[in-house]
């Protein structure tokens, strides 16, 4: 078998698993007053029919101090029907679930609380809410510690298979283990063996409650990631102790909220923390997960088979494809949609405080609305555009049972997207576009490359449908000297095809203006390989190696007329972005307007006063416009005619691939 490790059976406590694929818990925002509603279950209910081998929802709030009132609640018996119906539901597929008890301590903000301060270990200030929590006296911790009992009772009488304490990613439990935010005097502060002693009554009241043969599962932090906090040493000692107190799993993820580390952006390597979880494995007796970024059942395989992990989560990848496991299992995994970790739909909307949904898979929360059913009457569809928009509505078009030909003037499929194979840490998001044309050529769809579609040939192909998606161009701004040969689109730098100097100065702080400063700024810098390399075999000092990692040969700035820049990045992924370009010493001028190209470089203007910029190459990354063709004469060809992606309005890859999607449904 492909998946031997990934697909054989385990046992946690008395709990049997038929794989090792766990889906660990997410806020989703499915559930607005805390009650489970068919959106959720609809949701796990499609996950437990592909097959995954077990199912944490979360986070599931203990008390009313918990979090946001839109999380799960279990902190009273009436939610208990509820969450019985979504139990029963997912378990009717032969999947187990268990629910994750949630106590954000310092990370739940005031307003949530109706004005009243949240609480924690001490009465440290945290950067997340910008708020300071009160320090829990001693004698309320018993009550905090028992609403976790409680709470796991409920979820045993409504059916979980297991639960989940959730003691990382600095919430509550984070909050009196770490020395950042436990400044304690009394037996739960000072020394590692106090700090753990919260975390640890907690579990073992929860054991107590629960019984022993009830699976209590721990989410630990790894590494906090934070300067002066806990690191694997002390998360390997906590996970001894949890093992004691019992605990029947450790699930080992990153670091908190608040880290300057990238836990799950694109910039993070696949199973890129799976070490954590490694060494922690290596001193205990009870199973280990280890989390983030396994989101192939490839990599997956590998961490199994090699002894790192005992199991493997997949969150984002599940949402991305429900069918991950089930096409791993029956040797389809080449059809699998991989998640790109854009964080577009998933992170990004959370931080506004909407439902998450997903860039690769625009069914994700509307499993109950949507359905793609077999058309009752077959259409002959001409796409025009190979770009990401393009191929979705072939796709959607090819499963209702249509005709489909798609056709692209470029050798390749892709468009824009394919930008982002030359942008160091944006390579992931080609996948995206390698995943549908995998399911484009299973469903045979015919695509025709290198052909201009003008009038002549639409008409020659007599298409009952036309679906225009043709992308866009960039934009050249009104700048006098934007003419001169030194001036070059971002577009075309990226892609290889023009050369720039020493000095560049980029016109355009967007999302294109920042992603081709991070690829100039790495020409020069040591990839992963070489510096492997060099560090392995001491051939550098490690000071001139963390040189050569951080400073390319390339002198890079960016001007924006905006007081931000990057208004169009998301904001999970925005701040991962900045910390590169500041890193790799990239200057970025906002509130600055450029006036002028000229021979020696761009005369700009900054709060009034001007100043000439000293360039050898100026790159321009101020937009996009979009490109159609002309609509003369096409109604005489047909009168269903669709304008899609780009063509329509230039926008980012979520909102490409949802139009494409929701253009085949309708067709």
């Amino acid at each position: 078998m492909k998946f031997h490790h990934l697909f054989s059976p385990i046992e946690i406590n008395t709990l049997k698993l038929s794989n090792r694929i766990v889906m660990t818990a997410m806020h989703l925002g499915y559930t607005p007053k805390g009650e489970i509603t068919d959106r959720l279950i609809e949701f796990y209910k499609k996950r437990a029919k592909g097959g995954v081998g077990l199912i944490i929802v979360g986070g599931c709030l203990v008390d009313e101090y918990s979090g946001m009132r839109s999380m799960i609640g279990l902190s009273e018996d009436r939610f208990i029907p509820g969450l019985q119906k979504l139990t029963s539901t997912i378990k009717k597929e032969g999947t187990p679930i268990a629910a994750q008890l949630y106590h954000a301590g310092r990370y739940t903000h005031s307003s949530m609380l109706g004005g009243r301060k949240p609480f924690s270990a001490s009465a440290v200030r945290s950067r997340l809410t910008g708020e300071t929590p009160r320090a829990l006296e001693l004698d309320e911790i018993p009550k905090v510690q028992q609403s976790f009992a409680e709470a796991a009772i409920r979820a045993k009488k409504a059916g979980f298979d297991a639960v989940e304490v959730l003691a990382s990613a600095g919430y509550l439990i984070s909050q009196f283990l770490s020395p950042i935010t436990n400044l304690r005097k009394d037996r739960y502060g000072g020394s590692l063996e106090n700090r753990m002693r919260f975390g640890l009554e907690v579990v073992k009241k929860v054991r107590e409650a629960v019984g022993p043969d009830f699976p209590v599962i721990v989410r630990i932090a790894g590494n906090e990631f934070m300067e002066g906090g806990n690191t694997n040493r002390e998360a390997i000692i906590f996970s001894k102790e949890l093992e004691r107190a019992g605990a029947d799993l450790i699930n080992v993820t990153g670091g908190w909220h608040e880290t300057r580390i990238p836990q799950l952006s694109t910039f993070v390597p696949k199973r890129a923390f799976v070490y954590l979880a490694s060494r922690i494995k290596q001193e205990l007796k009870i199973p280990v997960l280890a989390s983030n970024r396994i989101n192939d059942p490839l990599v997956a395989e590998e961490i199994l088979r090699n002894g790192e992990a005992d199991l493997v989560t997949m969150a984002r990848a599940l949402i991305a494809d429900p069918m991950l496991p089930k096409k791993a299992k029956e040797g389809k995994d080449h059809l699998i949609y991989h998640c790109i970790a854009c964080n577009q739909g998933c992170f990004d909307s959370i931080f506004r405080f909407k439902s998450v949904c997903c860039t690769v898979n625009p069914e994700a929360g509307l499993e109950k609305e949507i359905k793609i059913e077999k058309s009752a009457n077959r259409k002959r569809v001409l796409i025009i555009g190979g770009g990401i928009a393009g191929m979705k509505t072939a796709e959607i078009c090819a499963r209702k049972g249509h005709e489909v030909i798609l056709v692209e003037r470029e050798e390749c499929l892709g468009g824009q997207v394919l930008l982002n194979r030359y942008i160091p840490g944006r390579e992931e998001l080609v996948q995206a576009v390698k995943d549908i044309e995998n399911n484009l050529l299973d469903l045979n769809v015919r695509i025709m490359f290198g052909k201009e579609a003008d009038k002549e040939f639409i008409k020659s192909m007599a298409p009952d449908v036309l679906v225009i998606a043709t992308g866009a161009k960039p934009i050249t701004p009104e700048i006098k000297g934007s003419e001169r040969p030194n001036v070059h689109f971002a577009w075309d730098v990226i892609k290889g095809r023009a050369r720039v100097g020493k000095r560049v100065i980029i016109i355009g702080g967007n999302a294109v203006g920042l992603e081709a400063a991070l690829y100039i700024a790495n020409i020069g810098t040591l990839n992963s390989e070489t510096l492997y390399f060099l560090f392995s075999t001491g051939a550098e000092s490690e000071s001139d190696l963390r040189e050569y990692v951080n400073r390319g040969i390339k002198e890079v700035t960016v001007i924006e007329m905006d007081k931000k820049a990057g208004k169009d990045i998301g904001a999970s992924t925005k701040w991962t972005v900045m910390s590169e370009l500041r890193r790799l010493g990239v200057k970025i001028l906002t509130s600055t307007k450029a006036l002028e190209i000229t021979e020696k470089g761009v005369l700009v203007e900054k709060e009034g006063e001007r100043v000439l910029l000293k360039a050898d190459s100026v790159v321009i990354a101020t937009g996009s416009e979009s490109v159609r063709p002309s609509n003369e004469g096409i109604e005489e060809i047909t009168e269903e005619v669709y304008i899609i992606g780009d063509a329509k309005e230039p926008r980012n890859m979520l909102h490409a691939i949802k139009e494409g999607f929701n253009t085949g449904l309708k067709i």
